[in-house]
């Protein structure tokens, strides 16, 4: 045989090994449980599947044509707040009513260098991400009040952004989490440029496998919590990698001592959000990957100071996972915590917010919290894709299954029009939907509903303090006989 002949024999070996390994991995493994059977207070939790190579079922974002929109649950109706955005991720409502979008995709070369990291920053292209960040902060502003944003003003355009998206504004000031740090911009109320030179407010780990950073501020403006996500799956890229990652991190101004870890083990923490009947601070998180398509499910949880969820050598409190080679803290079964709410498995839980009083959704949905769910990328069939409500009772905790609100998203056919990405409340009571691959935020408001009760705060008694120590033996109603005086039997 001669060497051509075994050179051209070789390469279709090798087109044949490449082809049929592609087709393997975007074939991927079939899902045998319901999103809604993987999501509340008690999910179902099958044996885990551990893929060397994920999965890939990619949606790939078509748009949306200029009749067509998201499908709003009933009594509800969903229209165009603003449109032909960046990529728009965060946005958030000041006081004022106006609304800021922080167009932002990941730093230059975020994914990394090597062979699977073209691969990851293809897939990502492919899903809509992983272009050049614009970098910029729109200001909408609804000035006639009919529910679309008229004016459209740059707010600022790199100068300092490096993929922003957290936002935060108290006392003339608007706090802009970049992917590597905390920024302070003078910002008054109706202002349509942010000239002003920022103060650094924190460092932050920059870029990783997770390059968001959301913020928020304390009811008093006194404390910023920040979410930062992991660099990786589970810690496969050394845990040197994870220092200041995968936690919320909590800002006091003025003390020293601070910035400081809030709470750990959060795989990639997203949307943050206070709890208006109990004054805690929840979150949606983000789990890990490659454990097959129905694991692990994301979550919303509460977060007390010093938590730890368990990432990335436990999930779900009592989960081993057998991948991570570093070891754990000691004694760290003893205090992981399990979430308090499955959101489905790779759901990409993101935006958050609680209704907390003045909101316009109608009586189903007058209690509990909204969140974005922007859409899995290694599920068959994908996951997420929607805006889903989650009630809560009297007393502050989750309940039920996860409600449809936004759908619509998926064509039916393997595309996607777009991707729910984060959530705010307009100034008239309505939700308003940022949609990333379609530059659109969305505005859904159910038009007869009047305004919703404001959240009573959970109210309980507390022991009054003890002020001196007592005799132990006083507190009890019979002592002990003496030993002398037990009968023998």
């Amino acid at each position: 045989m001669s060497t051509k002949r075994k050179l051209l024999v070789a390469l279709a070996v090798f087109l044949l090994v490449c082809g049929g390994l592609f087709f393997w991995i975007w074939r991927g493994t079939p899902a045998k449980h319901t999103d809604a059977e993987l999501s509340g207070r008690d999910p179902v939790l099958v044996e885990p599947k551990v893929e060397q190579i994920p999965s890939v079922s990619i949606a790939t974002p078509v748009g949306w044509g200029p009749n067509e929109a998201p499908v709003a649950a009933k009594g509800l109706s969903v229209t165009r707040f603003a449109e032909g955005l960046d990529h728009p991720r965060v946005i958030y409502t000041l006081p004022n009513g106006d609304v800021i979008a922080a167009e932002a995709q990941g730093p230059t070369g975020n994914m990394g260098a090597g062979f699977f990291a073209r691969i990851a920053s293809w897939l990502m292209q492919r899903a809509g991400a992983g272009g050049v960040s614009a970098d910029a902060l729109i200001l909408l502003r609804d000035g006639d009040g009919d529910g679309k944003a008229e004016q459209k003003f740059t707010l600022r355009k790199g100068n300092g952004l490096a993929s922003p998206s957290g936002l935060a504004w108290w006392g003339d000031v608007l706090y802009v989490a970049n992917h590597d740090s905390v920024q302070a911009f003078p910002y008054k109320l109706g202002e349509t440029v942010l000239n002003g030179a920022p103060s650094k407010v924190m460092d932050l780990p920059g870029g990783g496998n997770h390059w968001m950073r959301n913020i928020v501020l304390s009811d008093d403006g006194t404390r910023l919590y920040v979410a930062v996500g992991s660099a990786s799956n589970v810690g496969e890229k050394g845990m040197e990698l994870e220092k200041g990652r995968a936690v919320i991190w909590e800002k006091t101004f003025g003390k020293k001592g601070y910035p400081r870890q809030f709470a750990s083990g959060l795989r990639n923490p997203n949307g943050l959000a206070w709890n208006p009947s109990t004054g805690e601070l929840w979150v949606t998180v983000n789990e890990r990957d490659q454990l097959g398509p129905d694991l692990v499910p994301d979550y919303l949880t509460n977060v007390p100071i010093g938590a730890h969820y368990g990432w990335p050598w436990v999930w779900w409190k009592t989960h081993d996972d057998d991948r991570v080679v570093a070891q754990p803290p000691d004694y760290f079964d003893d205090y992981v915590r399990k979430p308090e709410y499955a959101l489905g498995a790779h759901t990409a839980s993101l935006g958050l917010v609680f209704v907390t009083g003045g909101q316009k959704l109608g009586a189903q949905f007058a209690n509990g919290a909204f969140i974005a769910r922007h859409g899995s990328w290694n599920r068959k069939p994908p996951a997420g894709y929607d805006v889903v409500f989650v009630t809560f009772d009297k007393f502050g905790n989750p309940q039920g299954k996860p409600v449809p609100v936004l759908t619509g998203f998926l064509t039916g056919d393997g595309d996607t029009h777009g991707r729910p990405t984060w959530l705010a409340w307009g100034k008239d009571g309505a939700l308003l939907v940022s949609d990333d691959t379609a530059g659109i935020v969305w505005r859904v408001i159910d038009p007869a509903a009047a305004p919703a009760a404001a959240i009573k705060p959970v109210v309980t008694g507390r022991l009054p303090p003890q002020r001196s120590l007592n005799d132990p033996n006083a507190q009890y109603t019979a002592k002990m006989k003496d030993d002398s005086l037990v009968k023998e039997r």
